[in-house]
């Protein structure tokens, strides 16, 4: 809704008060349920934590509304949306870090537990990619989850349960977050060679799955995956136009 919601903005147009409403309603839950326990992006079936990515997601909706009002002068508590997402930013950047490890961690109360979906923060706009504590934690994201030849798992299981049993393949999505990461450092050239290698991976047919065997190559999970076209399409652009602009 928030990405459909800027988009109308970008038209010229107004939001109406009935979507005004709804979208005010959201930004003052975010403001109060940022903390609560839940199953995180992945849907885990153990028990409910704090997770970062939820907790960054609340701190989008605080921003987005508050920049919505703030550009359309709707009535509101768009002041203390705006407070409530800065602040909010700065808990994430303390709350997740994990002195010992150096990185940021899955869950507010730190622990050193990594997970991919810390990469999908800067490109929320939660944090820059190049503020030090995440470029630290991509880092070690791309070493610590690696499952070769550029791919990632979302997290170990090892170190993290899901509540699941059995072991998963590597997680496209998550290669494509990483090369958004590079791309946003302005690790152009190392952004470019993993976009290049996860290419080559689509069928004949240029389409992507879930998942994919580290060992084998071989496709795994949902066939084909829109969270993987979504990755192929927005790693693209945004390493297209971060070349464009450095040759300006």
């Amino acid at each position: 809704m928030w990405l459909r919601t800027d988009q109308w903005l970008r038209t010229g147009r107004q939001v109406q008060p009935a979507l005004w409403a709804r979208l005010a309603g959201l930004a003052d839950t975010a403001e109060q349920a940022w903390r609560q326990p839940d199953q995180g992006i992945w849907e885990v079936r153990s028990e409910g934590r704090a997770f970062t990515y939820s907790a960054g997601m609340c701190q989008v909706a605080l921003d987005r509304a508050a920049a919505i009002g703030e550009r359309l002068g709707l009535p509101g508590r768009t002041t203390a949306w705006r407070a409530s997402a800065d602040r909010l930013r700065r808990v994430i950047l303390e709350e997740s870090w994990d002195e010992d490890a150096q990185t940021l961690s899955a869950h507010l109360d730190g622990g050193g537990v990594l997970d991919a979906s810390l990469l999908a923060l800067p490109l929320r706009q939660v944090m820059p990619a190049d503020h030090p504590r995440m470029a630290a934690t991509t880092t070690a994201i791309a070493k610590h989850l690696s499952a070769g030849d550029g791919l990632l798992h979302r997290y170990l299981h090892r170190e993290s349960s899901d509540g699941l049993s059995g072991d998963e393949g590597a997680f496209m999505l998550c290669s494509f977050w990483l090369a958004d990461n590079l791309t946003a450092q302005g690790r152009l050239d190392e952004a470019e060679e993993l976009y290049a290698s996860l290419c080559a991976r689509t069928s004949p047919l240029g389409l992507l799955p879930e998942q994919i065997d580290a060992t084998s190559g071989e496709f795994m999970g949902n066939f084909p995956q829109a969270f993987s076209h979504i990755g192929i399409i927005a790693s693209g652009v945004n390493l297209a136009r971060a070349r464009a602009g450095a040759r300006t």
